[in-house]
Parts: structure tokens; sequence; C-alpha cells
């Protein structure tokens, strides 16, 4: 309790400069005009227009929503404080999107725009056949949503409002909630995609600024390294260093068995959680879907993997540099970090409401007209504001950091089987129904194996003697994720080879090796891009496989460097 009674009185001390109230203000002032000049743009009145923000957009919105949305307040105050902690090997998290960004243009989404989906779940149930399947997914990605990214984001953001501007936590959460709210069910993905530009710019930016001035703070990075390792940090939490820097924290690369994020869970564990996050995810794939044409959305990947490379620089090192903020920038700390919040919240209301409508709600009343489907896409927004704001109490009854660990953890044993799935689905046309719904099912019961066991056997303190069933105490969560997905692929293997093979009616245009490659309809690409047998979408098509290439050079390199 002492902690809060000094960060209170720390804020009455040093009142919020008119400086700083004016950029917060200009920043809300700007969220909501780009939220109704947007609205405006598209036709929000069919289901394409509403939740695929009409297949119309161009790739530097796509691009700098992919971004945004996988960058929350949680991830942001993580990062930060994760690096403070142990070093820069969390980069990984960020550098890993790379190649699954490029996966997700390349690989996945022909395939789920040639069979002409909208959801996720609404593919696996294309492409096996059957509901069962359709329906675990929803739910499973509905619970992943409010349970593990609506709360992290809204505990973390409201939090650090209520740090810096002495707010009460229940004001500046249902502020967030009501702005993001309002123009989310006003103007569906379009509202969304382009205020998630505007926060890119602001987060970016303002990221930069807070980092040139921590890194001239502490006289540039040769010092930063010198620093970090003689700093015992003010303020003390139980950990496995003992509060001590760990001797490798400038690497990413870290010892197999005794490191803290050993480099084989960060190569294949960690692809197999990005390729959930970024080729499977709503949140996700949404945005991909509503490229205009193909090379728009490559290109909206790309940009993405590029921002990603930023956080190391931008997020990591000022967090390692220091926790302390610097009194003249905390008007743009705070819109950055309201920036992380929104746009990560709005991203999660409109996939969340389009996986309700389109999955769950039709085949409830298979004979919805559009109208009923859109007024129940924006009725779900409404509901889950609510249910968020309900869940922050329980939030704040449980410790903060401890819960961001626990999320991580959660999805490394719920996340792999729906990998597996989605790759046999897309690569291997002998996968069948049967096959697919028993994998998913030995994976969830192996995952929360584990997480039962997690919840029951926590870790232990500092200097404390380490008595976990070897499950646990020998088995990084990270290599659990790779032993679980090759589990659930294993159960659809041999599921699909012991029953009959789908009709190949069946596949058109929903595997990898039976798509149609016929060139994009006009009505996708607009008038914009010029007809699409012109000259002109083969000169982008290359243009963003050059850049590709490019992009896995400059990652290869950061990689080599800091490994």
């Amino acid at each position: 309790m002492e902690g809060n009674s000094t960060a209170g009185s720390f804020t009455s001390a040093q009142q919020f400069s008119v400086a700083d109230l004016v950029v917060v203000v200009v920043y809300f002032s700007l969220n909501v005009a780009v939220g109704i000049w947007s609205s405006c743009r598209v036709n929000r009145n069919t289901i394409s227009g509403y939740f695929l923000a009409g297949r119309d957009m161009a790739w530097w919105p796509i691009g700098a929503s992919l971004f945004a949305s996988s960058e929350g307040s949680g991830l942001f105050i993580g990062l930060a404080g994760t690096g403070a902690a142990g070093g820069i090997a969390v980069t990984g998290f960020e550098w890993n999107a790379t190649y699954a960004l490029l996966a997700l243009a390349w690989v996945f989404v022909p395939v789920y725009v040639s069979s002409g989906i909208v959801t996720m779940p609404e593919y696996l149930q294309r492409r096996f056949g059957g509901e069962r399947i359709r329906m675990y997914l929803s739910g499973l990605s509905l619970l992943l949503s409010i349970f593990t990214k609506i709360s992290t984001d809204l505990y973390s953001g409201a939090l650090f409002v209520q740090v810096c501007l002495g707010w009460d936590l229940y004001l500046s959460t249902v502020l967030m909630l009501v702005v993001t709210g309002l123009y989310t069910i006003a103007g569906g993905l379009a509202a969304v995609i382009y205020t998630d530009a505007l926060q890119t710019l602001i987060m970016v930016l303002g990221a930069i600024v807070l980092a040139v001035k921590a890194f001239n703070e502490i006289g540039g990075y040769p010092n930063l390294e010198e620093a970090y390792l003689k700093a015992v940090p003010s303020k003390i939490v139980p950990n496995t260093t003992c509060h001590l820097p760990r001797a490798d924290a400038m690497h990413l690369f870290r010892d197999p068995v005794s490191g803290d994020l050993p480099w084989t869970g960060m190569t294949f564990g960690l692809s197999i959680m990005a390729t959930w996050y970024w080729c499977t995810d709503q949140v996700i794939v949404q945005r991909s879907l509503s490229a205009k044409s193909m090379s728009h959305a490559k290109a909206g990947s790309i940009l993405a993997s590029y921002l990603k490379m930023l956080p190391l620089f931008v997020i990591i090192m000022p967090g390692m540099i220091s926790r302390v903020l610097y009194p003249g920038l905390r008007g743009l700390m705070i819109a950055v970090m309201m920036a992380a919040l929104m746009s990560s919240l709005t991203s999660i209301f409109n996939s969340s409401s389009t996986l309700f409508t389109m999955d769950i709600w039709r085949k409830l009343r298979p004979g919805a007209g559009e109208r009923e489907l859109l007024l129940v896409g924006r009725v779900v927004t409404v509901v889950l504001v609510a249910l968020s704001v309900v869940w922050i109490p329980i939030l704040q009854s449980s410790s903060g950091g401890q819960l961001y660990v626990y999320i991580q953890a959660v999805t490394s044993y719920l996340a792999p089987p729906v990998t597996a799935v989605f790759v046999l689905a897309v690569f291997w046309p002998r996968a069948n129904e049967q096959g697919a719904f028993w994998g998913l099912m030995a994976g969830l019961a192996l995952g929360l194996a584990r997480m039962g066991l997690e919840l029951a056997h926590p870790a232990p303190r500092c200097g404390v003697p380490d008595r976990r069933p070897w499950l646990l105490a020998d088995i990084h969560y990270l290599h659990f994720a790779v032993l679980l997905c090759a589990a659930a692929g294993a159960v659809m293997v041999g599921g699909s080879l012991l029953t009959p093979p789908p009709p190949p009616a069946r596949l058109k245009d929903l595997t990898w090796w039976t798509l149609s490659r016929e060139p994009p309809q006009p009505s996708v690409d607009g008038p914009s891009q010029g007809p699409p047998d012109g000259e002109r979408l083969p000169f982008w098509a290359h243009v963003c496989g050059i850049n590709a290439v490019v992009l896995m050079c400059v990652n290869i390199f950061c990689y080599a460097y800091f490994a």
C-alpha cells in the first residue's frame, strides 16, 4: 500500500502542466475526428462494408493497423518492464513476427480470399464441413479475447493513467472504453483501421522522442550496457535472479536449458505462437482481408514487419534505461500509451463482434438478414465494453505483474493446436473433419492439464529450491508449445488417415494446392489500381517481392548483431 500513497503524493506534487493537457486533448479530438471521417467514407450498411471495410483498404492503413493492433498497452508496459527486468531477449517476440507476417500475405491470405470467408472459424467449416470445429474455435477465440487481450490492455492502460494523472482507475478506464466503443460501433472495421493508422503515427513518433531523450540521459548504447549490468532496481519484486541483472541481459539468444527465454523456445515455440497470432487470429487476419488487392495485402504485411523491428530501440532499451518518466514529456507519454491501448481495444471489439455475429448468431438464426446481423454486431460491441468494465475490479484484486506472465503462458497452452489445424488444413488436402476435431480436442486436454499444474505449483521465489513437477521445472512453456503443436498435429494426421478423405470437389479454392490462380476481379481492385491485367499489378507484385527479401536480410542482420 505504501507504494500507492507515494504515487498519489508524487502526482499531486507534480501538477499536470498545460502543455501536457493540450497534448492529451488534441489526441482525443484527433481520434474522434478520424473516427467520424472514416465512418462516412465506407458504406457501413452491408456486411462487407461493416466487417471488412468494403474490401477496399490501401496498404499503408493495413500495415499501420496490423502493427497497432498487436502493440497493446499490455505489451507496451510488458516489453518495457521485461526489458528492465531481464534485458533484450524479449525482443524475439517482436522480431519473430516478420516471418509470420510474410507467410500471412504470401500463403494464407490468398487461400482465405479465394475461399470468400469473413471469419477464421468460417474457413475451417468450409474446408472440413460440419459445425463443431467452427463453434469450438469461435468460442475459444472469444474467451481468449475477453480474458487475455481486453483485460491486460485495460488493466495496464488504466494503471498507467492512474499513476500519471492521479485519476481514478474507473474514471480513466470508462472514459477510454466510451471513446473506443463509440467509433467501433459507428464505423466498423474502416473506422478501426484508419484510427489505428493515426495511433501508429503517434506511437512511433512519441516512442522515438522518448527513446532519444532516454539515450541522451545515459550517454548512448555503450553506456547502457555498462550501466544496466551494474543497476539494482529500486523497487524489489521477488524473482529468480535475486534482483541482480542477468549476465546475458544484452543477448537475444540464451541457453536452451538455463535461459529465461531459451533460444530453442524463442525460435521454434515462438514461431508456432506467431503463426497462430498473425496467420489464424481474427483480429489480425481481418485487416488483411480488407485489402483492395493482393499487392496491398503484401505491402501492408511488409510495412507492419518493418514497424515491428522498432520496439527494441524505442520501447525495450528505454525500459532498460529507466522506469522514471521524464516530467516534461508526460503528455506525450500518455498519448503514446493511450494510442497503444485504444488501437488494440478497438481491434478486439471489432473482431470479437464479427466472430459472434457471423459464426454464432448466424448458426442460431440461419434466416437472419443483413440488417439484423449488422445490429447484432453493434450490440455485441456494447456488451463487450460493459463486460470490460465489470472485469476491472477482478483484475485489480489479482496481481497485475503476475497476470501478464500467466497470460503469455495461457496462450501457449491453448494456441498451438489451432496452429497445427490451420497449417494442415491449408497444406495437406488429405486432412479431414474427424482428424481436425480430435486433434483440437487432444491439444485442448493437454494444454489444460499443463495450465492446471501451473496454477497449482507457482514458480518458486528467489533463493528457494525448485520443487515443482519436472513437467513444469524442466520444460519451458515455449518448449511445451512445440510438443503440444506436434501432438495435436499427430492426432490430426492419424485421425485423418483412419477415416475417409474429403471429396475433391470440397477442396476447390480451400487449400494451397487447389487455388484457382486467376487474376483478381476488377470489382475487388477498384478503379484506383487500373485494369487488373494491365502492367501495374505485376510491377507492384515484384516490388513487394523485392521488399520482402530486403526485410528478411535486415531481420537476419539484427538477429546476428544482437545474438
